[in-house]
């Protein structure tokens, strides 16, 4: 792929590269008042403020930009193979990617980019740039003074980020929950890395540590043969059938009610044992925001753990499965799958 390469700032002694996938935030108005892409080289002349950030920047755009809803694997490949490309090059990355996704490409990077020791923070917007009251603004500037910020040359953040609407989230945590309001995002299980007020303040224990010996390397074996099962009451069992007995699934997301629970139903138990006996993995997650799944806490959930389904413990469906097709795609051995699903890789859960 040919990405377009642009200088916008040359000053100061810290270097930010931008990538633009597209989404709402570079839309604005063309003559007729539909919204369309505007030619991201010439930010500045949307947000003159960058040239007083004192930062180095430099944008790649994707040759065509995307609207989040289109994100796929090989969009995931072409982040991660930028941010490999130019490592050695930045002190940081700000990626400008549509919200709808945002949350499942942040998951997804996080794993990807082994051995991250630089920041990564993706933003975007609810409304385009072109538009009057536009949070695109505030958000990039914000999001390249957090990627910048440094003591001594170590960057405070070193890890892969969503910042939105004043607020620094894990990416692998974050959620998209509102699509009317500029408070899109949250994470519920886990604190909020930063707060951007007057001044921006860090919430360091929070922050994953700095390591200076990291070295970065990409992993970019994914396998998209996984899916979401999400329980409600009055799901029938030749719909479950349809969704576990494809031949090709090899993972399922299962999306259980509160703390983990399901119906008793003796044909749901058993369409989850002939599946997890036909090799698939059953990864259980809550259909609440918050909380975790504590499998075998209520005599509904017992039996998920009787026949193998896996616990989620507080992990967001985005992390989840983002987190089944990285590791079905990079590792060929079941059980260190089953084994990694069930511990912290990135942060995405408290489970270590």
């Amino acid at each position: 792929m040919k990405y377009k390469i642009v200088n916008i700032n040359d000053l100061g002694d810290q270097s930010v590269l931008i990538i633009y996938t597209g989404g709402t935030f570079g839309m604005i108005q063309d003559a007729s008042g539909a919204l369309a892409p505007f030619n991201f080289g010439k930010v500045v002349d949307r947000v003159p403020e960058l040239k007083q950030l004192g930062i180095k920047l430099t944008v790649i755009s994707f040759p065509k930009p995307i609207d989040s809803s289109n994100v796929g694997i090989q969009d995931w490949k072409d982040m991660a193979y930028i941010i490999e490309e130019n490592y050695s090059q930045y002190d940081a990355f700000v990626i400008l990617h549509g919200t709808d996704t945002m949350a499942y490409s942040a998951s997804m990077l996080s794993y990807m980019l082994d051995g991250l020791n630089k920041p990564v923070i993706f933003t975007g917007a609810q409304m385009p740039i072109g538009s009057i009251r536009s949070d695109a603004r505030e958000n990039l500037i914000a999001a390249l003074e957090i990627a910048s910020a440094h003591v001594e040359g170590i960057p405070i953040v070193s890890e892969v980020c969503v910042y939105f609407n004043y607020r620094l989230l894990r990416g692998c945590r974050s959620q998209k929950l509102r699509s009317s309001t500029f408070a899109a995002f949250e994470s519920e299980n886990y604190p909020v890395l930063a707060e951007a007020g007057i001044e921006i303040e860090f919430n360091y224990p929070a922050l994953r540590p700095h390591n200076t010996e990291s070295r970065l390397k990409v992993n970019n074996k994914i396998d998209a043969d996984v899916t979401i099962l999400k329980i409600f009451p009055g799901i029938t069992e030749h719909i479950v059938k349809s969704v576990l007995g494809d031949d090709k699934m090899k993972g399922i997301v299962l999306e259980t009610y509160g703390s983990g629970n399901t119906m008793k139903s003796d044909w749901f138990i058993s369409c989850l044992q002939r599946a997890i006996n036909d090799g698939k993995i059953i990864l259980n997650v809550s259909q609440c925001i918050g909380g975790e799944v504590e499998q075998g806490r209520y005599e509904t959930s017992k039996k998920l753990n009787d026949i193998g389904v896996l616990s989620g413990g507080d992990i967001t469906t985005e992390a989840a499965v983002t987190k089944l097709m990285f590791l079905l795609g990079s590792e060929a051995n079941y059980s260190k799958i089953k084994d990694k699903l069930t511990r912290s890789l990135v942060g995405e859960m408290d489970i270590e």
